[in-house]
């Protein structure tokens, strides 16, 4: 019953991923589902087998192949985004497209105008 719960579980993440995977605008939209859906669906899926397996051997190995998914899975999915941004790759934005460069541009422009805000109420007090 419970090995059923985590393989239906893990099912259910994985097919989350993919529809993501499928529907999000741009790459780095897409590597979430992919980091994040995949690596808990094969975790949950991997602790199922291993709960089915009993305690054996094989269920170790299994518990094995899960830990290193679940610091693997991650840690790749954040060299690509790392690797996508020196690349230059444009992050989606419902205006169009945006490269990292501009988008800290943006945020620095904003925090220059609500400072200049809060100056501005400071000196009317």
């Amino acid at each position: 019953m419970i090995a059923t719960l985590f393989l239906g579980l893990g099912l259910f993440f994985l097919f989350v991923g993919g529809f993501g995977l499928v529907r999000l605008p741009d790459f780095y939209m897409r590597l979430h589902p992919a980091g994040k859906a995949d690596t808990l669906g094969a975790a949950l899926i991997l602790t199922g087998l291993a709960v089915l397996a009993g305690p054996t051997l094989l269920a170790l190995k299994i518990l094995l192949v899960e830990g290193f998914i679940l610091l693997a899975n991650p840690t790749a999915t954040h060299a690509l985004a790392r690797a996508a941004c020196k690349a230059g790759l444009p992050m989606w934005t419902r205006k169009g497209t945006m490269t990292l460069k501009q988008a800290e541009e943006r945020r620095a422009r904003r925090r220059r105008l609500r400072q200049e805000d809060r100056e501005e109420e400071e000196g009317e007090a």
